[in-house]
């Protein structure tokens, strides 16, 4: 015989919880093992049917073959497919405008070969490294598993990957839509490019020098 009820506390670190049922009576311990069928993970108000066992050594109820509850919903038209981001196209133009930008200075200042080198293999490799972190928080998130923190990434980022988390943005849709998270992301393009620019400078190379001799 099925019953249903609605969960009214979840313990996320050891996978339990409790729920009323709508017929009244003492709560019945649910596991995370007994529910099937959930998107995302049991929350505070969420609705479940269930069959009721006994508990380990006849000690109390427990519910197995949890399912949750569907609310009923309106029929409404099919939903139109969502237009690709706007932002996408245009500021994939960053990555090649910063191109332009490097070889300006390499023409203009004339930086040392060995630090263009330097410079070039550094945001290559941060690059790599960035959308290789963006993809797996994608794949965590998806999953429900432990997420790589925003902070990670915006240091990510900060560091030479940005051009990486960039492109993982755009190719994979993964932080395209959070302002807060790229407002910070932008300004970390920003803090690269000011540095760059500062380094490639005579005034620059000059501190460089000078902190070398040291």
């Amino acid at each position: 015989m099925r019953f249903e009820g609605t969960l009214t506390r979840w313990n996320e670190e050891r996978g339990f919880g409790f729920i009323a049922p709508d017929q009244g009576g003492d709560e019945i311990f649910v596991h995370l093992k007994s529910i099937t069928n959930l998107k995302g993970r049991p929350a505070p108000a969420q609705r479940f049917s269930f069959e009721i066992e006994p508990g380990p050594q006849g000690k109390g109820k427990r519910a197995r073959h949890v399912l949750p509850v569907q609310p009923a919903r309106a029929i409404r038209p099919p939903a139109r497919p969502h237009p690709p981001a706007q932002w996408g196209t245009a500021t994939l133009f960053v990555i090649p405008d910063f191109l332009a930008l490097c070889l300006a200075l390499a023409v203009w200042w004339r930086p040392p070969f060995h630090l263009a080198l330097l410079y070039a293999g550094m945001y290559a490799g941060m690059s790599l490294l960035t959308f290789v972190a963006y993809a797996a928080d994608k794949r965590a998130a998806a999953s429900n598993a432990r997420r790589t923190p925003e902070n990670t990434l915006h240091l990510l980022a900060l560091a030479g990957g940005w051009p990486g988390a960039l492109l993982a943005q755009q190719w994979l849709r993964h932080k395209s839509s959070k302002g807060a998270f790229r407002s910070v992301f932008w300004l970390t393009v920003g803090v690269n490019v000011a540095l760059l620019v500062w380094l490639c400078s005579p005034l620059g190379r000059q501190l460089l020098q000078r902190g070398a001799a040291l």
